[in-house]
């Protein structure tokens, strides 16, 4: 071989090789942000592609029935790179600009296929290679007059750089000169193409890794302010359970996401009076974190009202409702009076409390509800009275538990949960939350990711009370 294929051979392994990486890049992050890869390494790749086809040495590397393709990979990647190309710059464009390589785009995917499709049945693709030559000129003649004049760059480009602007500029008027020596006698100028088009290579390298790079510090920032978030939610939820030799209490949260829109809260007045709040914010992420946080506040304020369930709910929604901004939350109270053995239950839009009597030996589905938080400013919410007994058990609990399917299609709350409460009427409360929560990651097919968060609390009345007045 002569030195100067040699030397092309390399440069157009190069550029495939950076094409390929920066492919394999985007390939592997799935994220919107590497759009901007993905057209740099379909350009490179194809730049090199075409490279390697132009010198015969190149190819008699492959089998031998490949060697008469030569011809049509030169002419279509000859009609399809600037494709590529063209949605690169439409990443960075902005105003007027963008709608001049939307124009672009169309007329070069038009002719792409025009000329292939003759190329194909045998027919001269002369006429839509002038075309192309035509529309390579006005893109590189734009684009390079936008780079030279800082005004233009400063209002139609998002990305400005002066590593950028070198390596555009020099390609620009390299690609004009070359297309424009298809009509006019100026010979040399080709041979200058493909360092040219490393100058650009290395230009849109730097760009490519400079976006990238910021998106990750951005991501890490955002990363950084949720650990910072998940703490400050950590700090509002309870850090224990209540304290009592009368009641056993298990509560488990298992948030979605770094924060969560689910919320519970203890009232513990004394040895024999409790309340219990569990709250489900609609949505999931921050939004939903910064709604559970009002919720906690607004809990402080009605905790006076302990004992009546239905004047906390009201309470509640006459204070979210001017905050809640559409969203809507949903929340189960229950109040517990040993001294009189009574439980009361209300609830806005929740789901069924449920209730394990240790007398009937079956698990009931209490229903209590008004409207969700957020809907009406007033509204009334029933309160359901409840006997207690001994071994008495309640299940307080948000829709995250009960909604996952499982491969059939069958959600967990339809049995699998009663099941397990019905099941196990002695285990302690700690243990059965735990084996319900065991049953529940088993119940979600093993590549399915949870879907909403999940919070329960198991209350358990003991088998043995004290007696009113003592």
């Amino acid at each position: 071989m002569q030195r100067h294929e040699v030397a092309g051979i390399a440069l157009g392994a190069i550029f495939l090789f950076v094409g390929l990486s920066a492919l394999a890049v985007a390939a592997l992050r799935h994220r919107l942000n590497v759009r901007l890869l993905l057209w740099f390494g379909l350009f490179s790749g194809l730049y090199g592609v075409r490279m390697l086809a132009q010198f015969p040495a190149a190819f008699d590397l492959l089998p031998q029935s490949l060697w008469p393709l030569r011809r049509h990979v030169i002419a279509l990647v000859t009609n399809v790179i600037i494709l590529p190309a063209l949605f690169f710059w439409l990443e960075l464009a902005r105003g007027n600009l963008r709608r001049f390589i939307h124009a672009a785009i169309v007329a070069a995917a038009i002719i792409a296929v025009c000329a292939t499709s003759t190329q194909f049945i045998g027919r001269s693709s002369e006429p839509f290679m002038e075309a192309n030559y035509i529309l390579d000129i006005c893109v590189s003649l734009v684009v390079g007059i936008i780079f030279a004049a800082p005004p233009l760059s400063r209002r139609l480009l998002t990305e400005r750089s002066g590593v950028l602007a070198t390596g555009t500029l020099v390609l620009a008027a390299v690609a004009l000169l070359t297309n424009l020596e298809m009509f006019l006698p100026l010979p040399g100028v080709g041979s200058f193409e493909p360092i040219a088009f490393a100058i650009f290579v290395f230009s849109l390298g730097y760009v490519s890794a400079q976006r990238i790079f910021t998106n990750e510090r951005r991501l890490i920032s955002i990363e950084n302010e949720l650990d910072i978030a998940r703490e400050i939610q950590k700090s509002i939820l309870p850090v224990s359970v209540p304290e009592s030799g009368q009641l056993h209490i298990a509560a488990s949260y298992l948030p979605m996401t770094s924060v969560a829109g689910d919320f519970y809260e203890f009232i513990h007045l004394d040895e024999d009076h409790a309340g219990f709040l569990v709250a489900d914010v609609s949505g999931h992420g921050v939004p939903a974190a910064l709604i559970a946080s009002m919720v906690k506040v607004a809990m402080h304020s009605v905790s006076a009202h302990a004992a009546a369930p239905a004047e906390v709910m009201s309470g509640l929604n006459q204070i979210l409702s001017h905050q809640l901004r559409g969203q809507f939350v949903t929340a189960a109270y229950l109040y517990i009076d040993l001294e009189t053995r009574r439980a009361l239950y209300s609830a806005a839009g929740h789901p069924p409390l449920l209730y394990w009597s240790a007398a009937d030996k079956e698990l009931q589905k209490i229903e209590s509800n008004g409207l969700l938080f957020g809907v009406l400013k007033e509204t009334e919410y029933p309160v359901c009275d409840l006997k207690l007994n001994l071994g008495d058990r309640f299940l307080l609990y948000t829709d995250g538990l009960i909604e996952p399917e499982n491969s059939s299609g069958e959600a967990f709350g339809d049995h699998q949960l009663s099941n397990l409460i019905s099941s196990h009427p002695l285990l302690p409360a700690a243990d059965l939350s735990a084996l319900i929560l065991e049953e529940f990651g088993n119940w979600i097919p093993r590549l399915t990711t949870q879907q909403d968060d999940v919070t329960l609390i198991v209350i358990d009345v003991p088998f043995r009370l004290r007696s009113p007045g003592q």
